[in-house]
């Protein structure tokens, strides 16, 4: 399993990359909405604030199922704001 300080910083790259590529959409490819791009991008770094705070409130006792439920729902939530990127443009 690995560190702490390294999922954050995992998560802290992925949510950073979502966001670089939600605002190149908004601002480089024509008739995206720039609102909902907007709106994406703020889910995105809600999305970012609520897994570093998970991962900072481990469950005591139950750490490995705490950990792959985290990972399911991480997976779940990138997968959502890339649909909703992929429904911009």
């Amino acid at each position: 399993m690995a560190s702490r300080k390294n999922l954050k910083k995992s998560v802290n790259y992925i949510a950073g990359e979502l966001f670089t590529e939600c605002l190149v959409i908004s601002k480089f490819v024509p008739g995206a909405d720039k609102q909902k791009a907007d709106e994406l991008m703020g889910k995105i770094l809600n999305m970012q604030d609520e897994f570093i705070s998970r991962i900072s409130h481990t469950e005591p006792g139950n750490v490995k199922g705490f950990y792959k439920k985290f990972h399911s729902d991480f997976n779940a939530k990138v997968n959502e704001i890339i649909d909703a990127m992929s429904k911009l443009g």
